[in-house]
């Protein structure tokens, strides 16, 4: 690929432009002495030949004057824009412009002006900065910047990526509150559930999944879940707990809750393919790419979808 980002290029697009505004210039300075057409043998050549509708003629007459003028005009100014700014590529232009330069300028002048707004939102805690609307809208805006690729527009969820719109506490693998919510911003998170089919025999994996429906209500074969229980305490239960209500500790979902929001599924099939083969999940830290400020606008956000009528109750 080094053959594609060579300087080479940028001295042939800058050599073409300009032997392409040499041309111009020259075949306009021919056409401008020109002001009758003639033929090889000196005769005057009125028209181009073309003919419509019988009579209708096209003339073959030189250009305009002030055609002529505007297009030189224009060539005058491509010249002054070349010297002044960086469109030859290898010549960076008298005024030294750059994109990146004017990104920067901008970018110092908004957060400039944003810093007091950002000050004034880092000095709530985020429970009561849920409750303004003006910031709620900022947090919107930087959910969908940040977030909504992976946990949709209306913050939903998808498979594999969590609903941060569930008002049930047990559906948080790492807690709601706050602290917790700007934690896992800034620091990301990682989640696996181990393959778990040679720790408990292959032939046992559908007992296990009939037991972990069973926790939570969903249809289940008795048998196969009383025979799956021992099983499940013996291999499930260090992340799970006993009753499988989980550890947000470890980020162990809480698998006994009828309300539960099944990342993978809940059906027999999805339950003994996490069962067989694991899941593992990343969420990326947004460190790098928000400020402290921004990620505490972030979780307030996010606290207002988790708390929903809650928060505008003031609880």
């Amino acid at each position: 690929m080094d053959k594609f980002t060579s300087p080479g290029w940028a001295y042939w697009i800058g050599g073409v432009t300009i032997v392409s505004l040499i041309g111009l210039f020259l075949f306009l300075r021919a056409t401008a002495r020109q002001t009758v057409f003639r033929d090889r043998n000196g005769h005057v050549i009125a028209t181009t030949g073309h003919v419509w509708d019988g009579d209708l003629q096209e003339f073959n007459n030189p250009l305009p004057r002030w055609w002529m003028g505007l297009f030189i005009l224009t060539l005058v100014f491509a010249v002054g824009y070349l010297v002044l700014y960086p469109g030859l590529a290898f010549f960076p232009g008298t005024l030294g412009f750059t994109s990146a330069r004017m990104y920067q300028h901008e970018s110092s002048a908004y957060e400039a002006r944003i810093a007091p707004i950002y000050a004034k939102y880092n000095a709530m805690p985020v429970d009561q900065l849920a409750k303004d609307p003006a910031a709620m809208a900022t947090g919107q805006r930087l959910f969908l910047t940040y977030c909504a690729q992976c946990h949709g527009s209306d913050a939903g969820g998808s498979r594999g990526f969590p609903n941060l719109t569930s008002q049930d506490p047990k559906n948080w693998l790492y807690g709601d509150s706050g602290a917790l919510l700007e934690q896992t911003i800034t620091n990301g998170r990682d989640g696996m559930m181990p393959p778990m089919a040679a720790a408990i025999g292959q032939a046992n994996v559908p007992a296990v999944a009939n037991y972990v429906r069973s926790l939570s209500g969903l249809g289940h074969d008795a048998a196969l879940a009383a025979k799956g229980a021992p099983l499940f305490a013996q291999a499930c239960a260090a992340c799970h707990s006993v009753g499988g209500t989980g550890n947000q500790m470890l980020g162990a979902p809480d698998l006994a809750s009828k309300t539960r929001h099944w990342l993978f599924g809940s059906s027999l099939e999805a339950i003994e393919h996490t069962i067989e083969h694991g899941h593992s999940g990343h969420m990326p830290a947004q460190a790098k790419h928000l400020e402290a400020e921004k990620i505490h606008v972030l979780a307030a956000y996010i606290f207002g979808l988790a708390h929903g009528e809650k928060v505008g109750a003031g609880d």
